[in-house]
């Protein structure tokens, strides 16, 4: 998804962000969702992999996505093996948002791909995507800003706020995010059943 011209079509006074298509695609994902997910129990983690993948999701069969997270747009999300978006996550996904293995996206956490110039008198809209690299972690509330890359093992803490790239195995917290410190490397274990 593009977004459009603002000054073009006015977008500041109502006019559209985004295609038509674009809008219809979203309009039919969010009805979906709201009849055929949203109200599943935790366990039904199949039948939600299964209705993002209808809707473009590249998704692992293994990924967990509650019904009570939000996805702005399935074609726009890929989630890697053992990958989380928990209760109340918030996945604006405007731009392509990418989860690696084991990434874990806690309740409430908001990633948001989209932003606005605000240096513009038609306040374009922008959008960048974001990269969460294996085993990197978003704690619960925090919010994770346009174009940001969690590189492996990165942590941004409960209700941190990040606008910059975290490096591997550091630890961030506050708003906005400052290192707290390194992360201790360990090799995730498979379990057997």
């Amino acid at each position: 998804m593009t977004p459009l011209d603002a000054k073009k079509l006015r977008s500041l006074e109502g006019g559209p962000s985004f295609a038509l298509g674009d809008r219809v695609y979203r309009l039919s994902w969010d009805i979906a969702w709201l009849l055929l997910c949203r109200w599943t129990p935790p366990p039904l983690h199949g039948w939600r992999r299964f209705v993002l993948r209808l809707f473009g999701a590249q998704i692992a069969p293994t990924a967990h996505v509650y019904g009570s997270a939000r996805i702005w747009s399935p074609r726009l999300l890929r989630m890697a093996a053992h990958s989380c978006l928990a209760r109340d996550a918030n996945c604006y996904n405007m731009a392509m948002v990418t989860l690696g293995k084991y990434v874990i996206v806690s309740q409430g956490a908001h990633l948001c791909g989209g932003t606005h110039d605000v240096d513009d008198p038609h306040f374009q809209l922008t959008i960048k995507p974001i990269t969460l690299m294996d085993s990197a972690w978003v704690a619960a509330e925090a919010f994770v800003g346009p174009g940001v890359t969690m590189a492996e093992g990165a942590v941004l803490g409960a209700r941190g706020v990040t606008f910059k790239d975290i490096a591997a195995y550091e630890i961030h917290a506050g708003n906005p995010a400052r290192l707290i410190r390194q992360r201790l490397r360990m090799e995730a274990k498979a379990t057997n059943g």
